[in-house]
């Protein structure tokens, strides 16, 4: 089967994953062991740290999403209250009942994780899972239990916050991307330092930027722009979990896609030489 040159890399780009790189204007040495929790870095982990596991931070690492396929290649390193927390983990979860660290998985928002919640109704901590944003239904069944605080930070919860605005925590609802209406009603009532967590909210701290707090608004993966414009004012241990701290290498990409449709070339003339008249082989 002939392709044409564009179908071919049509394909490749649909095969092949974009990695990641540091935005230009950072430099890994300037982030904290916090860096192993951020999603977007296991390509640099695999490229640079790999073959030096014993120097990797098993303890950020376990609640990276990301680092599963690591994580199963190194069982007896596994932080298991950590993992908890993973919600990628449950699989291993499930398979490890009895090392659950059942405080945090009433956080884990994984609908596996509310499934092992259901069937473990007295080992819920209910401050916890108050902010789990798909433990909704739980907290409907027993609005006695929640805490008010916690709920106010859950995105999923506006209706029943809105139904009880006397119990709100206005410090927690700061940082609720959900809530940017009750908060935009209630200015008085911000708490400018959960604000500045709030990715939804960038809008309000261009407004007030003497209100900001850099510590919290270098997690904010909507305020990059903000950073980069004030790098002096950066919290680099906050700035290792932001996830926008990353972007595609593009690249890299172009590589990836040339050489994935080199193989999907190579095979598919292996085919032709073999008169098969099947699919395309990638």
């Amino acid at each position: 089967m002939n392709l044409s040159h564009n179908i071919v890399k049509l394909i490749a780009s649909y095969l092949v994953k974009p990695k990641k790189k540091l935005l230009d204007w950072l430099c890994i040495n300037q982030f904290s062991d916090n860096l192993y929790q951020n999603s977007n870095v296991i390509h640099l982990l695999n490229i640079n740290i790999e073959p030096k596991y014993k120097t990797l931070k098993w303890l950020f690492l376990s609640r990276n999403p990301n680092a599963i396929q690591i994580l199963e290649q190194n069982i007896d390193k596994i932080d298991w209250c950590e993992l908890s927390l993973n919600p990628n983990a449950i699989h291993l979860l499930e398979q490890n009942i009895n090392k659950i660290n059942w405080l945090s998985l009433s956080l884990n928002p994984n609908p596996k994780a509310i499934h092992l919640l259901k069937q473990n109704l007295d080992k819920i901590n209910w401050y916890n899972l108050s902010a789990n944003p798909n433990a909704i239904h739980l907290i409907e069944q027993n609005l006695d239990k929640i805490d008010w605080g916690n709920l106010s930070s859950n995105p999923n919860a506006i209706h029943l916050l809105e139904q009880n605005l006397d119990k709100i925590n206005w410090i927690y609802l700061s940082r609720n991307p959900k809530a940017i209406h009750l908060l935009e009603q209630n200015i008085d009532k911000i708490d400018w330092h959960w604000l500045s967590l709030n990715p939804n909210a960038i809008h309000l701290l261009e407004q007030n930027m003497n209100k900001i707090y850099w510590v919290y608004l270098s997690y904010n993966p909507n305020a990059i722009h903000l950073l980069e414009k004030n790098k002096s004012k950066i919290c680099f241990y906050e700035l290792s979990l932001n996830p926008n701290i990353f972007e595609n290498n593009i690249t890299q990409l172009k590589i990836d896609i040339d050489t994935q449709s080199m193989r999907i070339n190579n095979n598919n003339l292996l085919l032709e030489n073999n008169n098969c008249n099947c699919c395309i082989f990638i």
